[in-house]
């Protein structure tokens, strides 16, 4: 049950922050500049930017020491996802793999 609200995380975390970035993107192509000086137009907005950021260190804090100490492999995914994405989707997706490995190696253990 828990694989399948990580899975519906997944999808939320994909589909709402690109239900905002595309629109910019369509309206200004990819202009970092313009997308960095939105992002900290104010402090409230500079309080969400500055909050994704350090939650973006966390997260890759947790992917590799985590992902290491159960031997996943690719780690560098969830560090691209939330790249491309944000941490609306690579924690959930990490969850969702870790919660597979930690199936699989309770498999093993059992037999």
């Amino acid at each position: 049950m828990i694989k399948v609200i990580y899975l519906l995380l997944c999808i939320l975390g994909f589909v709402l922050p690109y239900s905002q970035f595309v629109p910019f993107v369509l309206e200004h192509g990819l202009d970092i500049k313009l997308f960095f000086e939105q992002l900290f137009a104010n402090k409230i907005s500079g309080f969400f930017g500055m909050d994704v950021i350090v939650s973006s260190l966390v997260l890759w804090t947790f992917v590799f020491w985590e992902g290491t100490r159960l031997k996943m492999q690719n780690l560098w995914v969830y560090i691209a996802c939330n790249l491309l994405v944000g941490v609306s989707l690579g924690l959930p997706l990490f969850l969702l793999m870790r919660q597979r490995q930690l199936e699989q190696q309770t498999e093993t253990l059992s037999y």
